[in-house]
């Protein structure tokens, strides 16, 4: 059965991807498995300058899901280029590179020295980080700034840009619909959601930040919503990709049936790193027996959508 999916110009293996900040860059899962089977791999976030992450305890177990704090700990792009690109450009799939910045030139500057590395196909903002020219506000919050991140960037560089929306922003739509004003390529839906979590017995907060990104099947029913009215509103105008507390074949096949053209696979491979191949297979064994195929998976549950129901 053919799998291969067609977004913003690339053709991808097929629609199973694997989550930034879940994944490292695909070296530490070549020992269990050949990740060339994948059909992309989404690198733990890029910025300009190397950055140490936040003090420990930086991540906290929850009741389905997990909490994080990590700080964006990573080497800098110009340490990735030097040290870790020479080892995944032999690697037989796609590769997104996550990026993130403090201030717009941050970013653009990020993106434009990864524009000669051919094996990363495309850029995704990582867009609730703390703008620090907008005094800490997530560029991901504020409709004005987050158009202008998503323009500037686009006009500067040639690979396709993804923008990672927030779910922390009250209507998703919003901000989906100004990154597709501004140019983006695709939406990736959703980031974690803001949570903590308390030590009852030293009655204090658990993460040295206090608060973190919540992820895992906890948050797969907010996820699959978000995906769902973003395609209501958008169609089939830009590629959805849907990331959310993905962990078996239903819940990817939740996502796409909402309107996500390719899945990301996330908090699960930490408990079960073999988690994307046998969604891989498992989305394979559906399309069969039911005798779909992608295309008719993309979306497929809003034609029973009956928008005189009131939900509630």
């Amino acid at each position: 059965m053919d799998l291969s999916v067609n977004l913003f110009g690339i053709s991808f293996k097929n629609p199973v991807w694997v989550a930034s900040g879940t994944f490292g860059y695909g070296l530490e899962a070549l020992k269990l498995y050949d990740i060339s089977k994948l059909g992309a791999v989404v690198t733990k976030g890029l910025s300009l300058k190397p950055r140490i992450g936040n003090e420990p305890p930086r991540i906290a177990e929850t009741p389905c899901g997990m909490l994080n704090s990590i700080g964006l700990q990573n080497p800098g792009v110009e340490a990735f280029l030097k040290e870790i690109y020479p080892q995944i450009e032999h690697i037989d799939t796609h590769f997104i590179a996550n990026v993130f910045g403090e201030t717009e030139e941050e970013y653009l500057e990020v993106c434009l020295a990864l524009e000669s590395a051919d094996k990363i196909v495309a850029y995704e903002l990582n867009v609730s980080c703390p703008n620090v020219k907008k005094g800490g506000l997530a560029f991901g919050h504020d409709l004005k700034v987050l158009g202008r991140l998503v323009s500037k960037i686009k006009g500067k560089v040639k690979k396709p840009v993804l923008v990672k929306l927030s779910p922390n922003t009250g209507d998703v739509v919003l901000f989906g619909k100004v990154c597709v004003d501004n140019g983006a390529d695709g939406l990736v839906a959703i980031n974690t959601l803001l949570g903590m979590k308390i030590d009852v017995e030293k009655r204090t907060p658990v993460l040295s930040t206090v608060k973190g990104g919540l992820s895992g099947p906890a948050i797969l029913p907010i996820a699959v919503r978000m995906v769902w009215e973003l395609y209501q509103a958008l169609g089939t105008s830009v590629p959805i990709i849907g990331v959310g507390g993905i962990y078996d074949t239903d819940s990817a096949l939740q996502h796409m049936l909402a309107g996500a053209s390719a899945v990301q696979v996330g908090t699960a491979n930490f408990f079960d790193p073999l988690s994307p191949l046998k969604i891989l297979e498992g989305i394979e064994d559906y399309l069969k027996r039911h005798q779909l195929t992608l295309k008719d998976l993309v979306g497929g549950a809003h034609s029973e959508y009956r928008p005189d129901r009131c939900p509630c």
